[in-house]
């Protein structure tokens, strides 16, 4: 069966090409009843605009996509559906690829290898450098989130993890508690994220005059709940004094409630906590979860916004994003 196009469209409802392509695009003038009767004709004949030759003729395809980590991960999969209604906002269409952080599956959706016609690209990158990014094969508009990257030759969106992560542990210590554990350290990792929020831990505590104890430091390898339960095992485990903890993301910090209500400490009598990313299960954990909460909605707004102007090429852009402290039973 042969496609159905822009002629085969005014020829059945008695007007140009032209006029449907109008129609179609939303450009000329075309009166209101015409339209209508157009738009029936699109969608009786099941007429399906040409991607490619539309791309051809205005240099925009109409869609851009989105490259994150881990959609199972909540902090992406709603920072997803933040850059999918941003995108709708300005009639876009998104196509969301997951790289699993792996430097080659970045690499490869930077260079547009599997990637069909698009405005741009999103990339949260995990573990690409800036050296890579600077060699990258594709010419479309190239948009960065997250920490790892520093100085690229691209638009960066960002939070001030070091600033957030001072902002909380601040707030542990306003509610009276003095030896606080950190849980989320990594040793080796591709982002800088943890050692970010570390430094802000650490120059909290220096700023209310109490010393570093490294022994309330927890390592972990991934930020999931598997990883937050096993660091507050270890630090029951091995006896140490403490009477709060900031968990560098939220899933960590619901690990570490699951392992505090099997042992019977309570939260926040014995233990006050406070996670990062305000994901939607923090407001429902029992108790709910205090958080850091970047405005996500800020997040693809912007990133969006940078992606799509005209002078993308202006890779001295960072836009550093907002945070709240949200204050909730779990503190």
């Amino acid at each position: 069966m042969s496609r159905t196009t822009l002629k085969d469209v005014g020829d059945y409802v008695g007007v140009s090409a032209k006029t449907v392509s109008n129609v179609v695009n939303g450009t000329g003038w075309v009166r209101e009843d015409l339209k209508v009767r157009v738009r029936s004709a699109i969608k009786e004949l099941g007429y399906r605009p040409n991607a490619a030759a539309r791309h051809l003729r205005s240099g925009r395809s109409g869609m851009i996509a989105v490259a994150l980590p881990d959609l199972a991960q909540p902090y992406f999969a709603e920072l997803a559906s933040a850059l999918v209604r941003a995108a709708e906002a300005r009639s876009i269409t998104v196509l969301i690829h997951q790289t699993n952080g792996q430097a080659e599956a970045e690499r490869r959706i930077s260079d547009g290898i599997g990637v069909p016609l698009t405005d741009g690209l999103i990339l949260s990158a995990l573990s690409v450098t800036a050296e890579d990014l600077a060699l990258r094969l594709d010419t479309t508009p190239l948009v960065l989130l997250g920490e790892h990257i520093g100085a690229s030759p691209f638009p960066h969106v960002t939070v001030d993890n070091a600033a957030a992560a001072h902002a909380a542990t601040t707030h542990l210590l306003s509610t009276g508690r003095r030896r606080i554990a950190a849980i989320g350290a990594q040793e080796g990792a591709a982002t800088e994220t943890a050692d970010l929020r570390l430094e802000g831990y650490r120059a909290a505590l220096d700023d209310a005059g109490i010393p570093f104890d490294e022994g309330l430091v927890c390592v972990v390898e991934q930020f999931v709940r598997r990883d937050g339960a096993a660091a507050a095992e270890s630090l029951l485990d091995g006896g140490a004094d403490f009477d709060a903890v900031f968990a560098f993301n939220d899933l960590l910090a619901l690990g570490a409630m699951h392992t505090f209500a099997t042992r019977g400490v309570g939260v926040p009598d014995d233990v006050a906590i406070i996670g990062f990313d305000d994901i939607e299960e923090a407001r429902y954990s029992s108790p709910a979860l205090s958080t850091v909460a970047p405005d996500t909605e800020a997040i693809a707004s912007v990133a969006l916004d940078l992606l799509l102007q005209d002078d993308n090429d202006d890779g001295d852009t960072e836009k550093t994003i907002p945070f709240e402290i949200v204050r909730r039973a779990s503190t």
